[in-house]
Formats: structure tokens, sequence, C-alpha cells
């Protein structure tokens, strides 16, 4: 009972309070009502007064001429893109106001804002304000903290009999963002299979989404199509495989900065594989030597070496394991290193890779090799070029018969290595061939000496255009010792015959004086 008499006094509690909700709202629109019904009546009864008052006359006159004149504006109301959070103030100039009011409406959501000096909504964001003139007043409308809801036309309103309105568009751009709840996360899918990426962006204007590789890679969309960007809510991979692993970026913009992206991250799960680089290692006893295994395997693989027995192999100070990830991650390199090989290292051991999607293995067989031969180390020599130029440069014509004027001479000296380069003979001296160079007549000239100097460039070769031998290129060398000595004998000859010419004709010269 007690129960029952609390519920019905609850219940006659809301009652009486919804009543007297609803006898408020009733009692404000008959005062709003009685409000208008005052101002409309006495505006016509001012205006029939200064009609039919003689003595007030002056009075109704005055009357008339503030009334006679329409309210009319004297400014259009800005249209306004303003971004989301801003502040925003909408101007409304009238002038002839007389005793009418103005009022700011909201027109998509047919909401009255404010009338005159007063603030009808609700929305704390919205207040008024103006500025009196003495020919016109300006009501600004202020909107604080604008959101997207805020978009649309913002009429301003004289209460006239026919009413005068005029409209300003305000248009709120709000920046790209992208909605988690409709877009997806980070996957995992096997090797093989189809995978469609989904991003959902939202904003004004209505954001476009493109989709990128974090890494700058190209998208493989199928075997033969891969693209740097995609455009679309959607991106969809055919037969993913390891190739498309990685992070995508889903990126919305729209014009209004910033753009907004989010890293949607691909696993692609597959079973280890194994390369061997090296199936057969030979080394000598008592050497160092490292086998190498390349894995790839998603998720991560356990990775470990054995011997025939599968045996484990573990650490220590004879063997060294190591693993070194690679670039992508699903790869990496597996390191045994077996320190003083004994006769009981040689054999076969494996390399061994697991992870949840399988297993797999690669073997690699040490044998014994010989032990490399010790060569001696490189020596570095050091090239010292001389230029000779020849001593027969000051004769017309080559004491050889076979080397140009211009000639000179390259000995490069390497340790003990010589080797001479000649100029290019010209055409008609290499043109000579046989025994008698320059068609030299050998019974003109009895001397031996005359004669090795002729005979021996030519018959070394030196005027060859082939490559010289190691034994042409000494003989020539000896050749032209022989011939700069022989060239020193004739000089000394020419002077003593000079000499004696020159003793003989003083002596004849004296016996005849």
């Amino acid at each position: 009972m007690k129960r029952q008499a609390t519920a019905m006094s609850t219940r006659r509690l809301g009652c009486a309070r919804q009543m007297t909700s609803a006898a408020a709202l009733l009692l404000l629109g008959r005062m709003l009502v009685i409000i208008a019904l005052s101002e409309r009546l006495l505006a016509v009864g001012a205006g029939s007064g200064g009609g039919s008052s003689g003595n007030g006359g002056v009075g109704g006159s005055s009357g008339n001429n503030v009334d006679s004149e329409d309210p009319e504006f004297t400014d259009v109301i800005d249209n306004i893109t303003v971004p989301a959070g801003r502040n925003v103030k909408l101007a409304c100039s009238v002038k002839n106001l007389g005793s009418y009011k103005v009022a700011w409406m909201h027109f998509e959501q047919s909401a009255i804002l404010t009338v005159h000096n007063h603030v009808i909504t609700r929305n704390p964001r919205i207040s008024v304000t103006h500025d009196k003139h003495d020919k016109h007043r300006t009501w600004f409308l202020h909107i604080n903290n604008i959101q997207e809801e805020d978009k649309g036309r913002y009429m301003c309103q004289i209460n006239t009999v026919t009413a005068k309105t005029q409209y300003g568009f305000v248009k709120v751009v709000v920046p790209p963002n992208i909605d988690d709840a409709l877009t997806s996360s980070d996957v995992i899918v096997r090797e093989g299979d189809n995978v469609t990426l989904r991003c959902k962006a939202k904003g004004s204007p209505e954001p476009s989404i493109r989709w990128r590789r974090d890494d700058g890679n190209k998208i493989v969309i199928n075997k033969t199509m891969e693209v740097l960007e995609v455009d679309g809510e959607a991106l969809e991979l055919e037969r993913i495989s390891r190739l498309h692993m990685g992070a995508y970026l889903c990126i919305a913009t729209n014009g209004v900065p910033p753009s907004v992206s989010k890293r949607i991250k691909v696993s692609v799960d597959f079973s280890p594989m194994v390369w061997i680089p090296h199936q057969l290692v030979g080394i000598p006893m008592y050497f160092n030597v490292t086998l190498e295994c390349f894995i790839e395997a998603n998720p991560t693989s356990l990775n470990y070496w054995t011997r025939e027995n599968d045996q484990m192999i573990t650490e220590s100070a004879k063997y060294k394991t190591e693993t070194l990830p690679g670039n992508p991650t699903y790869k990496a390199t597996m390191r045994l290193t077996i320190t003083n090989v004994q006769k009981s290292d040689y054999g076969s051991y494996k390399c061994v890779a697991k992870n949840p999607r399988g297993e797999m293995d690669g073997t690699i067989k040490l044998y014994m090799s010989s032990p490399p031969t010790t060569l001696p180390p490189p020596t570095t020599t050091t090239t010292r070029r001389t230029t000779i130029a020849p001593a027969w440069d000051s004769f017309s014509t080559s004491i050889y018969g076979i080397m140009p004027t211009n000639s000179v001479i390259v000995i490069d000296k390497m340790g003990t290595k010589y080797q001479s380069n000649l100029n290019e003979i010209g055409k008609s001296e290499q043109k000579l061939t046989g025994e008698n160079p320059k068609g030299y007549d050998w019974s003109k000239d009895k001397s031996a000496a005359t004669r090795m100097q002729l005979w021996l460039p030519h018959a070394c070769g030196c005027n060859s255009n082939n490559k010289l031998t190691y034994i042409q290129r000494i003989c020539c060398n000896y050749a032209m010792l022989i011939a700069l000595v022989g060239m020193l004998l004739m000089t000394t000859c020419l002077q003593t015959a000079m000499i004696k010419a020159t003793t003989t004709t003083a002596s004849a010269a004296t016996t005849t004086t």
C-alpha cells in the first residue's frame, strides 16, 4: 500500500510539473501576442490621432514624418566561408527603422535567433549587438565557435506590414577526419588470399581518399599492374604475396588543412623458405670457417643449426651462431662460425627454420681442402720516365736512315725492366725493307764501324710497326749507343782532318812566300 501511495504521489507530482511548464509556456505565448498587438495598436493609434487632432497637428505630423519613410536595408549581408571553430559576425544595416524591430533567423532550421536586443534561441554560442548611427543602425549576429550544423542561410528581417528580409550564406568548412569505426585496422592474411582495405573520412567538403605505401614502393595490384597511388575508399589486393607486406597509408584531403592519414599494416603469413649460397664448403684443418643460410619467413621463424645426427648446435667456444635481420623484415641471414676446424668437424651441417606455418631446412657439407699456397706480397715499384733527345736531331737526315728527325726516345724504368718507345716512323721510312736501307752502297764505305751503325738497327727491327720484343728493345738500345759512339768518333776525325788541312795550308803559304 505504501509503495502504491508513493507511486501515486510521484505521478501526481510529475503531472503537476508538466502542467506548470505548459501553463508557463502558454502564459509566455499570450504575453508575446499581447505585446505584439499592443505595439500594433499603438502604431495605428498614433497615426489616426495625428490625422484627426488639429491641436496635435505638429506632433501628429512629426509622428507621420518618422514613419512616413519605410525602413530599408543599406547594405547586403556578406557570404562567409569559415573553418569550424572560428567566431563569426554577420552584419545587417537598416535606415529609417523607427519603431520597427530587427530579427535574425536561421532559415534551414526555421529558428528565430534574436529580436531587437533579445536572444530568443537557447544556443549559448549566439549573441546580438547593434551600433546606432545618425542615419542607420547595424545589427550584428555573433556565432562563437561555429560548427558544421551552423552552416546555411541567415535571414535579417524587419517587422513591417509586409516583412522585409535579406539573406547571407555561411559556409562552414571542416578539415578531414578519418572515421576509425568505418576504416580497416591492421590485418594478417595468408599468402595467396585476396584482401580489401577500406578507409572512410568525414569533413566539409567531403574528403577524397587515396592510398600509398609507407615505404614509397609501388602498390602491386595484380601480376600486371603496379602503381604509386590508388584513389578511392577501397584498396583491393589480389592473391596477396609477401611482396605486398608492409604499411599502407590512407590519406584524406578536402582542401581544408590539415590533411590526415591512417597507417594500416598488412602482414602476410607464409611458411619458411631457405636458400644456401654454398652447399659445399672446403676448409683446411686449424682454420676458422663461417657457414651461411638465407631465410624468409613470417611470422618470424625459430632458427637453429644441427649436425648429421640432428643434434642441435649450441653457442660455445667452438661454435658461434647468429641471426642477422634483413630488409624487408621477413628476411634474415643465419651464420655458424666454427673455430679451429678439426677432423671431427668435417661433415654435414643443417640450418633449420620453424614458424607456425611450417618448417624448412637446408644442408651444407664441410670437407677438408688443401692449405693455400703462400704467395709473396705484391711489390710496389716507382715508375720514372726519362726523355732523351737524340744527338742526331740536329741533322737533316738520320744517321740510321730509318729514324725521323723529330723522334724522341722514352725510357720507362720499372725495377730492372727497361722499355723504349719510338715516335711513329714516317711512311716513306716504313717502306724500307731488305738488307740495304735507303739504297746504301756498301762498296763505297769500307768502314766496319759505319757498316755496323747502319746495319744493326735494321737487323734489330727497330723500324718495325709491330710491338718490339724484349731482345729487340735491348738490341735497339745497343744500336743507339753504337751510333752515339760512332758520331763522336766521326766528329773527332773531322776535327783532326780540319786541323791537318789548316796546318798544311799555312805551311804552303809560308813556302810560297
